[in-house]
């Protein structure tokens, strides 16, 4: 069986030669005689993948020397909570919701203090980002917090907030590492790995030290704490000792490809042209105001949902999977993370020119 083109939103694709070298290492790990994922994270040969894989990413994102790296678990969606646990001093946050999961973080931030919605692009149905130019953010704001590409809708921040001052908190889980970032523009930048960098179950936080103290909020979990992550260097108990393997391995891998700068140009190459097909098409079109576009995540429609439907059962049939949008949006989306291969794109299109053939 050969391997399909994947455009899930995650669980993602991941670099074939990634793949390969687990296979190889998965029995006996370098000698070791025993595979990374029976390895005791106590041990050297684990201790050094670690070590390695946060040397590689700070390497990669030029982070400063001041941010810690933490390996955490729960998912992004964990974070919803630790973030205000551990960073809602004046028990105050300034939300901007451009999505479903931008949303999610600003009702979970309700149940530790006061969310204020400062902007939101819901009127359009999150097709667009608002402009956050000069936003009326409350003086006594902990934060300002985004979602800053939006993977259900396909939107992606271009400029960041004006966050007059305050500090800026990110998730990124869907464009993690597909362009270069200042990670001095951040209080916190975070995101889930299973986008664009690993397997499903660990999430990256990148804080600002000045920002990890031991006033939290009372009643927050030991576990819910980044001091006593980053004080423990991710270890305070066991974590998710293959996934970050793996992870290591696809900083690795964006190395090799020419770090963060040429994985852009890779993705904007891509995105374009599954964008300038959509811009002509008579029976495809995308849903995004396109300055506004993701490079990683891009919905499209025919209008016709028998057709949507129709088009996701053929495509799946010719080897395109999960092209199904989101249940909460229909149509279809085709998720192009770092590790989509050109001609999988190439082939999409073409696929698509023959079904708009044959069913205008």
């Amino acid at each position: 069986m050969s391997r399909v083109y994947n455009f899930s939103a995650g669980p993602a694709v991941l670099p074939e030669e990634v793949l390969k070298e687990a296979a190889e290492e998965m029995f006996d790990y370098k000698g070791t005689g025993m595979s990374v994922m029976e390895m005791s994270h106590r041990s050297k040969a684990y201790q050094a993948i670690i070590d390695e894989a946060e040397a590689d990413l700070r390497d990669l994102m030029n982070i400063p020397d001041n941010y810690k790296v933490l390996f955490l678990q729960g998912g992004a969606s964990l974070q919803f909570a630790m973030i205000p646990m551990n960073l809602m001093k004046n028990k105050k946050a300034a939300h901007i919701v451009t999505g479903q999961w931008a949303k999610k973080a600003y009702q979970e931030a309700k149940i530790y203090g006061e969310a204020v919605e400062v902007a939101s692009s819901a009127d359009k149905t999150f097709s667009y980002i608002p402009d956050c130019s000069d936003l009326d953010i409350p003086e006594d704001a902990d934060y300002v917090y985004i979602c800053e590409n939006n993977t259900i809708y396909g939107t992606k921040f271009k400029e960041l907030p004006n966050t007059k001052g305050k500090i800026l908190v990110s998730d990124v889980s869907s464009c993690f590492l597909s362009e270069p970032v200042d990670v001095t523009k951040y209080g916190v930048i975070y995101g889930g790995v299973q986008k664009n960098i690993g397997p499903a179950g660990t999430v990256i936080v990148i804080i600002r030290e000045d920002l990890i103290t031991e006033d939290t909020l009372p009643g927050t979990p030991t576990m819910m704490k980044y001091k006593i992550h980053a004080d423990n260097g991710s270890m305070y108990n066991t974590p998710p000792c293959y996934n970050i393997y793996i992870c290591g391995k696809v900083f690795k891998w964006i190395k090799k490809m020419g770090g963060l700068s040429a994985m852009k140009e890779h993705n904007e190459k891509k995105a374009k042209i599954l964008y300038d097909f959509l811009d002509q098409s008579k029976l495809f079109k995308g849903t995004v105001e396109p300055k506004d576009r993701s490079l990683m995540n891009v919905p499209f429609v025919t209008g016709n949902e028998e057709l949507d439907a129709k088009f996701v059962k053929e495509a799946k049939e010719a080897g395109f999977e999960n092209l199904k949008g989101h249940r909460t949006v229909g149509g279809m989306r085709a998720s192009i993370y770092n590790a989509m291969p050109i001609e999988g794109v190439e082939a999409l299109v073409a696929f698509m020119k023959k079904f708009e053939e044959e069913n205008m």
